[in-house]
């Protein structure tokens, strides 16, 4: 500003036709009303120069972790809230880490500073390790979640919460709670170009990840006029990495750009999304269906659901490089359980190893080979001789033809029988577990016998084609998406094949199958492979006795 002033007085100096050495005289003889027009004039630039520093310009960049959300702001006042006291103070404890104070620096004074703050509800600390001494003491006795909530927005972080702090609180809840988010597993293809002539290295199936490269990228594949903020976070019991993703509609990086009109959606919930990146895999697993706090029909809610298709899309991008491209397909596998994700689309030895084929991806001792020649003799022809005639002899004193359900004999062959199918898989508590499974039958209805002057109309047999008219009504996710899976030889006319849907609901499907199995519900031994959870997908058709993935993935 010292060079506006001098540019001004110059200014005023020639207006009034004087030189620097008759300055004094001169304006002794000015018109009062000129001078303050350019006093007036003096204080405009001042007001202009802090109007400049106030300012956004519009940038390529991401949001920085450091930027600073009021603690008045209602999204913060919700994400903490969502957090267990536990959860809470252990999160505060990793705020008050010395490698986090650049992203999360709490409010302290010195010992010198006397003021108002004696007075003050929550006295702020003077140093980091007498501020987590106190929430040490906190953890150790009992208390009101809502306590710790009012002292950290208050008190300690009375100036804002981080962006990083908010995406630690949200990776906090989404470890507390495994079941929040909806996971779909996508895997990473190489594109294969014409030009590309065969060489006689063979390239890696997996790209390369390195965070800060990745991250560059994704950025740079991000439209002009949205930010985004980008945070990873290792997983504390799973092998992957979890990308936290928030996304801002505006071209400003800024604190005014978070302090919109409608400051209620700007941390909405549809906004943000995961995606985990599993270690030495080809398979990424994305989570795109957060819930939203607005109508599900309504126009943000639409918008918030391109831009997270966007920096989907922006996904291969950031992991391709010259002359070696990368796509995402679809592997037809989508639960809420990331155990169960990393268990079939993971880098260990179970991705094609399910069902009753998983006793084979176990890492044993013994030579248990599925391509023996020698085969072992069945558990289940190892009975006792006393035991198998007292069987017999009361079955002839009952005069019984055939065993009974509650056998013991019958009741351990069903259990043989379900773990040859099944394997190590399948069980309630192995932490594994699907919840929905949804298969589309597409099987020939079978030839009958009646004569050709009978007239029984079977609905639908007179029309093949019925399952292609518009139906009426609101149509399901799963309708929508295995009528996609339909091909061209559907219409050759080789036979009616009759639109069957089963869809499986439950905390864990296949546990929930071996268990009516061993109950003898369902006959083991001719029940298909896909109930068993062999193929590895939660959404299939069935043709011809053989599940297929849908679009064609799948195993």
């Amino acid at each position: 500003m010292g060079g506006n002033h001098v540019f001004w007085r110059f200014r005023l100096f020639n207006r009034v036709g004087v030189s620097k050495h008759n300055t004094n005289s001169t304006l002794q003889q000015c018109d009062k009303n000129e001078l303050l027009r350019y006093a007036n004039d003096f204080r405009g630039l001042d007001t202009l120069h802090a109007t400049m520093s106030l300012l956004s310009v519009p940038t390529t960049s991401a949001l920085p972790s450091s930027q600073l959300i009021p603690a008045s702001h209602p999204a913060v006042t919700r994400i903490l809230h969502r957090l267990s006291r536990h959860s809470l103070l252990s999160l505060v404890l990793d705020w008050l880490d010395e490698r986090n104070q650049e992203t999360s620096a709490p409010y302290l004074v010195s010992p010198d500073d006397e003021g108002d703050d004696e007075q003050d509800f929550y006295p702020p600390a003077y140093s980091l390790p007498s501020l987590r001494e106190i929430y040490t003491d906190l953890q150790a006795r009992k208390g009101s979640k809502r306590d710790i909530v009012d002292r950290i927005l208050e008190g300690d972080w009375r100036d804002g919460i981080s962006l990083y702090q908010l995406a630690m609180a949200d990776m906090q809840y989404l470890y507390d709670h495994p079941a929040s988010q909806k996971w779909t597993a996508l895997k990473i293809v190489q594109l294969s170009t014409e030009s590309s002539a065969p060489s006689g290295k063979e390239h890696p199936s997996i790209p390369r990840f390195h965070p800060a490269t990745f991250l560059r990228n994704l950025q740079r594949e991000a439209l002009p006029d949205v930010k985004a903020h980008y945070n990873l976070d290792r997983h504390p019991t799973l092998p992957l990495l979890i990308l936290r993703v928030f996304i801002l509609e505006s071209p400003y990086n800024t604190s005014l750009a978070l302090h919109s009109a409608k400051e209620r959606t700007t941390f909405d919930a549809s906004k943000t999304f995961y995606v985990a990146f599993p270690d030495f895999s080809p398979y990424i697993y994305v989570s795109l269906a957060a819930t939203s706090s607005s109508a599900p029909g309504s126009v943000s809610s639409a918008d918030n659901k391109s831009l997270r298709n966007l920096m989907l899309e922006g996904i291969p991008k950031a992991f391709s490089k010259p002359r070696d491209r990368f796509k995402l397909e679809g592997t037809s596998l989508s639960a809420r359980n990331l155990d169960a994700l990393v268990e079939r689309r993971g880098g260990g030895r179970t991705n094609a190893a399910g069902g009753g084929w998983s006793v084979y991806a176990k890492d044993k001792k013994d030579n248990d080979n599925p391509l023996n020649v020698q085969l072992r003799t069945p558990e289940s022809s190892i009975l006792e001789d006393g035991q198998e005639d007292k069987r017999s002899a009361q079955k002839k004193s009952l005069g019984m033809k055939r065993k009974r359900v509650e056998d013991e004999s019958v009741v351990k062959r069903r259990k043989l029988v379900a773990k040859g199918r099944f394997g190590n898989s399948g069980k309630a508590n192995d932490g594994q577990g699907i919840e929905r499974l949804d298969v589309r039958l597409e099987d020939h209805f079978p030839a009958t016998s009646a004569a050709p002057d009978d007239d029984i109309d079977t609905p639908g047999a007179e029309e093949p084609g019925n399952r292609g008219k518009k139906q009426k009504g609101r149509r399901s996710t799963i309708t929508l998406e295995l009528d996609r899976t339909e091909d061209d030889d559907e219409l050759a006319g080789d036979g009616w094949r009759p639109d069957i849907r089963v869809t499986f609901h439950g905390s864990h499907i296949f546990a929930g199958i071996r268990e009516l199995a061993e109950a003898g519900i369902i006959d083991g031994e001719k029940m298909p492979g896909w109930m068993t959870g062999e193929e590895g997908v939660s959404v299939g058709v069935v043709k011809d006795g053989r599940i297929r993935g849908y679009k064609g993935s799948g195993l």
